[in-house]
């Protein structure tokens, strides 16, 4: 294809992006994305990433996170969405489709908020979170679930008394409390714990933003292994102030290890932040840091670079967070896991 023209060229590439998006709205929707691994550290091992939650745009996040993983560092990822009849759904809390990905994955990475899904899908949830494999949570994973009763994970709900504060709890460090810094008033700066800035997984990390707002943690295990604190800013700018009060005084844990040891009898290694909005992901920061602790959580840690490639892969405009209700402050609508594929030239995204 190199003798031919550059249009020419582009119009090749565009069809071969189309053509698997017409087929896949003829022929039936395609209920996850897969990003093949290119060659890197990763090569051979795949990440799940889940996506469902109605206001931090998980279904924009992960996307750019499965790209950055698979075309920087050669790990296979596969995006799961909320769907309704295969259209990206983040209202939809009872509906994940392709769970069943996780029984041959590496790592999963969780940003869902309140789902309640059916125990058909909870089985696949479960089996990997007792397996021992590693556990990445982003912003409300911590209260990630919101069961019926009746379910036979009720127990993995945010506020579940059976197993104390639920999944985000036992499993992740700590279930949702409160809103630390004002929401969408006061967004947060990451300051590294000097204690733990050799960790790997702070190898590189600087300058951590998020427009996202500081969460109240008041749970984490003495075990856990605090690795960023949270410090609320008076606005919503990297360069505002901090506020000075007693928020800041001492500033909550924003990301954090532990591990987790389900049924299985084997630990997993678990790394989780309180950031992790779409927004959030345009702070280099943010991203070197979810990239490193994927490199730790498959105990790659030694692979981690002075300075890991974490540049945006194809177009990303992230949507700032909001509920639907919130004027400007929804995902584009009709869009299937399809349009969020990456071609060589151009990648669509809202």
């Amino acid at each position: 294809m190199r003798h031919l023209s550059p249009d020419v060229q582009q119009i090749i590439l565009t069809a071969v992006c189309l053509v698997p998006a017409f087929f896949g709205r003829v022929a039936g929707v395609e209920p996850r994305l897969t990003y093949n691994g290119k060659s890197g550290p990763g090569a051979g091992k795949r990440v799940v990433l889940i996506a469902g939650d109605e206001e931090y745009r998980s279904e924009e996040a992960l996307p750019q996170l499965g790209r950055i993983l698979s075309q920087h560092h050669g790990f296979t990822c596969t995006v799961l969405f909320s769907l309704t009849n295969g259209v990206i759904d983040p209202n939809n809390q009872r509906n994940i489709p392709g769970l069943e990905t996780l029984e041959s994955a590496d790592l999963m990475i969780i940003a869902t908020r309140f789902r309640n899904l059916s125990d058909e899908q909870m089985k696949y949830v479960d089996a990997y979170v007792n397996s021992g494999r590693p556990i990445i949570g982003l912003r409300t994973a911590t209260h990630a679930f919101r069961l019926d009763e009746a379910s036979s994970y009720a127990h993995y709900s945010y506020n579940s008394s059976e197993w104390p504060g639920g999944f985000g709890r036992q499993v992740l460090g700590d279930t949702w409390i409160s809103h630390h810094g004002r929401h969408k008033q006061e967004a947060t700066r990451g300051v590294i714990n000097e204690r733990r800035k050799p960790h790997a997984i702070l190898r590189g990390v600087e300058d951590i933003f998020g427009l996202s707002d500081v969460y109240r943690i008041e749970n984490l295990p003495r075990e856990a292994g605090v690795l960023v604190h949270g410090q609320v800013l008076q606005g919503m700018s990297p360069d505002d102030p901090p506020v000075e009060d007693s928020r800041n005084d001492p500033m909550m844990p924003l990301a954090w290890i532990k591990g987790f040891t389900g049924s299985s009898g084997r630990t997993s290694r678990v790394f989780c932040t309180t950031m992790g909005a779409s927004v959030d992901l345009k702070s280099e920061g943010v991203r070197r840091l979810i990239v490193n602790a994927v490199y730790w959580g498959v105990g790659l840690e030694n692979r981690i670079p002075a300075k890991s490639n974490v540049d945006i892969v194809g177009e990303f405009n992230p949507t700032m967070y909001g509920f639907r209700n919130e004027e400007g402050h929804w995902l584009k609508k009709g869009l299937k896991p399809a349009d969020f594929r990456l071609c060589r030239r151009k990648a669509v995204n809202p």
